[in-house]
Formats: C-alpha cells, structure tokens, sequence
C-alpha cells in the first residue's frame, strides 16, 4: 500500500497524529484532533478505528494514539508533500506565505509521487518551506526540527528564528510587518509573565517589539 492508496480523510489523519508530535512531546488524543478538525470525537473515533484495522495506527481507549511503522512512513510522505506544496507555491508562483495552508492542504491529496518529485528538482532540494518547518527527504525520513520556543528563550542571548508556525494567516501577516521571519536575528529583552509580553529587539533596528504570549509562543529560535 502507498500513501496515494489511502482515502484522502486518513491521510488527514496520519499527517495530523505525525504532526502534533513534531514539536511537542505529548502524543494527540482522539479529543484534541476533533477540536482542530472541528468535528465530532465520534467521527475521528470511528476514523481511528480504521487505520488501526489497516495496520496504522495504535489506540488505546481514552488515551493517545501513536503511529505505527508504517503509518508513520505514511504520514511523513504526507507532510513531505506538503511543505514542498508550500515552497512551491511561494518560490514559483509568488503566494504569500500566509496564503500557502489552505492551498497545499488541497493539492497534497491530488499529486502524483512523479509531481513531488519534479516538484523537489525544481526547488533543487529545498530542507525547509517557509516558515521553517524541515522538508522531510525523499525517503521519508523526517529531518529533526530544531529550536525553542520564544517564550522560553534565555534574555540577553541573540538568537535566530528557525521556525513560525502557520497556523494563523492573520498572525502571520503580522509578523511580516514586523520583520519576522525564519533566518532573522533577534535578542530577548525580557519576559515579562504577569504581563503576558515578550520584548525583544532586532538587529539594526532602533526600537524593541513588544509581543503578546500568543506570538511569542508561536517562533521558535536557536542561539547563535
């Protein structure tokens, strides 16, 4: 069976358990993946259930639900697809980066393993799409992600952001007024908790940036 086999709902699946565990180490539950579906935890219960008979997946009632070898061979073959989808978009076609998501989530279930792979000599092998999350090779092997949160970076240490997630377009459009992106330099100045802000600063710019918890939450960084 190869990925193209599945029903384009399971790869939804798949691509969603393999995803939550990139940069977080807690596994998903049948609950949470209902909420960002946006659907009944019946409907994601009875979904489960199916990749578990196909061999997928693992589900112990109530608790998490883990991958197995082949589901996650799958699943990284999915998100493969994806962020080249992504880089596609933006490198080739001229969308913006917060326009990109939706698009991809689309094409992902239609092109061809011959596509994606066209795709990635066009972009000559691109390790990351555009907000950083890594590309995983041709092999479906997925390549380790990198950083911390900034909310939890250390003050006083400059730092470059390696990764901004996508999951808000409208955020996003606001980091790009800011100047932030993956590659770009900063230095915390402070975390201020009660406040829920995070100020930091900019290489060569003369003013700091404020940031509510939500955006601050939403970059990931490595020192320099």
């Amino acid at each position: 069976m190869t990925v193209s086999d599945l029903t384009a709902p399971a790869q939804d699946y798949l691509k969603m358990i393999w995803s939550a565990t990139e940069w977080s180490e807690s596994p998903i539950t049948v609950g949470a993946m209902a909420e960002r579906m946006g659907v009944k935890p019946s409907t994601v219960s009875d979904g489960i259930r199916r990749l578990a008979k196909q061999g997928l997946v693992t589900h112990a009632p109530y608790g998490s639900i883990e991958l197995t070898d082949a589901g996650r061979e799958h699943a990284v073959e999915m998100v493969r697809r994806h962020r080249l989808l992504e880089t596609f978009l933006v490198q080739i076609l001229g969308y913006g980066w917060d326009e990109v998501h939706e698009e991809a989530e689309v094409l992902e279930h239609a092109v061809s393993a011959t596509m994606i792979r066209r795709i990635d000599e066009l972009l000559e092998h691109p390790t990351r799409d555009p907000h950083g999350d890594p590309i995983p090779s041709p092999g479906g092997l997925p390549n380790p992600p990198e950083g911390v949160r900034l909310a939890a970076a250390d003050p006083d240490r400059p730092v470059t952001i390696t990764r901004i997630s996508d999951a808000d377009p409208d955020m996003l459009r606001y980091f790009a007024e800011l100047g932030l992106a993956p590659d770009t330099q900063l230095t915390v100045r402070a975390h201020r908790p009660y406040a829920d802000i995070t100020t930091i600063h900019l290489d060569g710019r003369e003013v700091d940036i404020d940031l509510g918890s939500s955006a601050a939450e939403a970059i990931w960084v490595v020192g320099n």
